[in-house]
């Protein structure tokens, strides 16, 4: 479904990325893993569109989408949930998912989707009519995350879902991947907590200083000796 193809990239004249080259199948789940700085975030945004590489391709589904803007991949079935929790605080929680449905489609099957997201978040229908701005963090991160969904994307790319969050929650929000996973939704995540996102992928790519110097099945990084001692203090 998804290939990143030799891509540099970075921001002006600081390079974040240095010749990557990752596949994503599809119906797969993946987990990007690193330190913080290490390029993560950045291999999401050039995989949406939001920054240009310096270099390498993005293919996806067969189709060069390096050069192609963000609206069109959208539009396409790529879309990117952001770090920490977008959403729109003056608005309720149906009005923000009423707000992101911005493509044809989204518009056309919003009450279907939204019926969907109110199965896989129930809280999200108890606050429906709940301003945004008043959510706890981890039904706004719930919120953010079906604002994403709300697109009916193909692949879904999440960056840092679980930052500062209740291991009760971040269990609630990986219950939710799990599940979307069985309606054939592509998953890549960036994730810091490492230990949960092994567990919850089926492959992983580790990222250092902007390459990727490991990748395997989630169960060969989870017992691998660097992957244990440098990210799960084993």
């Amino acid at each position: 479904m998804l290939e990143v193809n030799d891509v540099s990239a970075g921001y002006s004249l600081l390079r974040v990325l240095w010749d990557v080259t990752l596949k994503v199948s599809s119906g797969e789940r993946v987990a990007l893993i690193g330190p913080n700085g290490a390029g993560k975030t950045t291999l999401l945004r050039v995989v949406v569109g939001l920054l240009q590489p310096y270099g390498g391709k993005v293919i996806f589904n067969g189709e060069d989408v390096t050069n192609i803007p963000t609206f069109d991949r959208v539009r396409k079935g790529i879309t990117l949930v952001p770090e920490g929790s977008r959403v729109i605080p003056r608005l309720t929680v149906y009005e923000n998912l009423r707000a992101a449905a911005t493509t044809k489609e989204a518009k056309d099957k919003f009450t279907d989707t939204v019926d969907m997201l109110f199965t896989l978040f129930p809280i999200l229908k108890e606050r429906k009519e709940q301003l945004a701005g008043t959510l706890s963090g981890g039904e706004q991160r719930m919120l953010a995350v079906a604002r994403g969904l709300i697109l009916r994307p193909k692949l879904l790319l999440v960056d840092e879902v679980s930052l500062g969050l209740a291991p009760k929650v971040v269990t609630q929000i990986y219950d939710s991947f799990k599940e979307l996973s069985g309606m054939g939704i592509t998953l890549v995540l960036v994730e810091q907590y490492v230990r949960k996102v092994l567990q919850s992928t089926d492959r992983a790519y580790l990222i250092e200083q902007g390459r990727i110097v490991l990748s395997g099945s989630s169960r060969e990084l989870m017992v691998n000796e660097y992957v244990r001692k440098a990210y799960l203090g084993d």
